[in-house]
This record gives structure tokens, C-alpha cells and sequence, in this order.
């Protein structure tokens, strides 16, 4: 009955992509906001990763799925701005890894609370 969680910590293609995104943001003085900068720093550095920030990657990659629509994403030549911020949240692979993440922690809650639940009604049958 263990909690299963992913790492917290940003797995290896996650800080490759923010890397990427940092470089291309630098080299072409586009793309992404500060909060992006220092998103893409903290993955880049393997830090780990509150619950409310995998949140927020889920909620980013939501809103900005419309972004890989547009003129040269996933062109490192002449990358649209809407990649190089894709990239500094972990593109792809940070896409994956948020939404995963965000699953597991959503079911860890509510298997803590049938747990909590079963605990105060003890007589209650199980599902």
C-alpha cells in the first residue's frame, strides 16, 4: 500500500530539452518568459520538483499545445519563440513526465484518503 510516486527529480531528457531551450533562447534572444528561464535552470540542474510545479508544467504544456503548430517549431536553425519556450519547460519529454507525475500524485491522494476513510469507518465494506 506504498505511495507510488515518480522521482521528483526531472529525468535526463527533461534537463537535455530545458538545456537546449536555454541555448537557443540565448543564441536567438527569443522565447520564454523569466518564469520560463528559471523553470528551464531548475530542470537543467536535475532539481526536484514540488507538487505545485508539476501543476503548473501540466497547466503550461495545456495552454501552449497550440504553439507546435506554428512556422519552424522544432526548427534548431530558426526556432519560432513558441519552441524555444516549449523547450525551456522540458519539451516533450517534460510534457510526459508532468502529466505522469500529476497522475500519480492525484491517485496518492485518493488512495490516502479511502485509506483515512476506511480507518474511521472500519465497518464499512471495502470496493
Amino acid at each position: 500500500m506504498a505511495e507510488e510516486r515518480p522521482d521528483r527529480i526531472p529525468p535526463a531528457e527533461v534537463a537535455e530539452a530545458a538545456e537546449k531551450g536555454l541555448k537557443l533562447r540565448s543564441q536567438y534572444r527569443r522565447g520564454g518568459t523569466m518564469v520560463g528561464v528559471a523553470r528551464a535552470r531548475d530542470l537543467k540542474n536535475r532539481k526536484s520538483v514540488s507538487d505545485q510545479t508539476i501543476r503548473r508544467m501540466v497547466s503550461y504544456f495545456s495552454r501552449h499545445k497550440v504553439d507546435k503548430r506554428a512556422d519552424n517549431f522544432g526548427d534548431d536553425e530558426n526556432p519560432s519563440t513558441g519552441y524555444i519556450a516549449w523547450l525551456l519547460w522540458g519539451g516533450d519529454a517534460g510534457q510526459k513526465w508532468a502529466e505522469e507525475h500529476k497522475k500519480a500524485i492525484e491517485t496518492a491522494k485518493q488512495e490516502a484518503k479511502m485509506r483515512r476513510f476506511r480507518q474511521s469507518h472500519p465497518n464499512s465494506p471495502s470496493p
